[in-house]
């Protein structure tokens, strides 16, 4: 994550908006009022000639560029790519990025109270969908004043949220960066968040979701990030960052404690991620991933009958490396595209990083973003 504090919007402010009106979701359950935590950057032009929206992925939230307290403190996951110069240029842009519906980081979800009860939804918080989450999403940017949008993008999870954008409501963004996603996820990708949702399950202080105010269920979270961040990382990187190297000692223990340098490291990231998340909204968020699937929500299973309803220009883009969602499935979506002459540009980035390029892999990939947008712009005469 850069700490060049010349190149960051700087100081950033978190804000909250709450939408009145209850929304309907998938699931056919109703929900509101909603609270949606959200951060823009740059200057907004017109009424959305120049806004980009940021959808974040499975562990992100709202702060996705800029510090919070003070520069070089608690810097926006999308640190690197945000930010004056970068690629997406907030001298050009008006950047607007929402913790998702179900979150735990602002937005409402289990952890907020449940206006029926008083008391934290819990399990009982209603099972959302990533339509359910852009929904939220143009309601949050209604109430803010903009009736379209230059670009919808995001990686992973938010790469989803920014296909279904294209597909929910077409035409509202001019453009669709599909960055690390899938139309849907593969059995492989749904095993291991069924592992990781069944660890937090089992959890001994998991007590069917109700654990507010008591002991959280810290081992299963723990496992259930340690699965997943596994799924991030290639083989590569493992080898290169860790390969069979011991912690602290030159020998075996011939036991069963921390001993490979890569068993320390899940630790440590199950440890850190129990701080910031939510175990419910982990839960919330893998199925929401899971029941994802393009086709069959909007092409009754064909894909190319699907993206039929695309209007804007789609960047695709995928990391060779990434074993959670392959290449091979941004080329099914780039080829369903190509096959209903939609305008669509495709990019495999070459890297060793994993699932997890999208995020480190900026520099590979600021020259391509930054060209997309700015034709699209000049496209659209913005």
């Amino acid at each position: 994550m850069t700490q060049d504090n010349r190149a960051s919007v700087g100081v950033v402010q978190a804000r909250s908006l709450t939408l009145e009106q209850a929304l309907e979701l998938d699931c056919g359950e109703s929900l509101g009022p909603i609270t949606v935590a959200y951060e823009t950057y740059g200057r907004l032009r017109g009424r959305g000639d120049n806004a980009v929206l940021i959808c974040h992925a499975l562990s992100g939230s709202a702060h996705a560029a800029g510090f919070h307290g003070e520069l070089g403190h608690s810097p926006g996951w999308w640190e690197d790519a945000i930010g004056p110069g970068k690629a997406f240029d907030t001298d050009k842009y008006f950047i607007i990025c929402s913790n998702v519906l179900g979150g735990c980081s602002g937005t409402t979800g289990p952890a907020s109270l449940n206006p029926a009860t008083g008391k934290p939804f819990g399990i009982a918080f209603p099972v959302v969908t990533i339509g359910d989450m852009v929904q939220v999403q143009r309601a949050l940017l209604a109430a803010l004043g903009l009736d379209h949008l230059l670009a919808v993008a995001g990686g992973s999870l938010g790469g989803m949220q920014a296909l279904e954008w294209a597909l929910r409501y077409p035409g509202f963004a001019k453009s669709a960066l599909v960055i690390a996603s899938t139309p849907r996820l593969s059995a492989q990708s749904i095993a291991f968040n069924a592992v990781g949702r069944n660890s937090i399950l089992s959890d001994e202080h998991f007590a069917g979701g109700d654990y507010y105010g008591k002991e959280i269920p810290a081992t299963g979270l723990a496992i259930a990030r340690m699965i997943g961040h596994i799924t991030y990382l290639s083989d590569e990187a493992m080898h290169a960052k860790f390969g069979r190297a011991l912690k602290g000692r030159g020998e075996f223990s011939y036991g069963f404690g921390q001993e490979f340098s890569v068993e320390t490291y899940l630790d440590h990231q199950g440890s850190k991620f129990v701080e910031r998340f939510d175990a419910n909204s982990y839960l919330l968020m893998t199925k929401a991933m899971d029941y994802f699937d393009a086709a069959q929500s909007w092409g009754s299973g064909s894909l190319a009958q699907a993206l039929q309803r695309v209007a804007a220009r789609v960047l695709v883009l995928s990391f060779s490396s990434d074993w959670l969602f392959p290449p091979y499935q941004s080329l099914e979506l780039v080829d369903a595209l190509l096959s209903c002459h939609k305008d669509v540009t495709y990019l495999q980035v070459e890297s060793q990083a994993g699932h997890d390029a999208f995020l480190l892999e900026v520099d590979a990939v600021a020259a391509i973003l930054g060209r997309f947008l700015a034709a699209t712009a000049r496209k659209e005469g913005a």
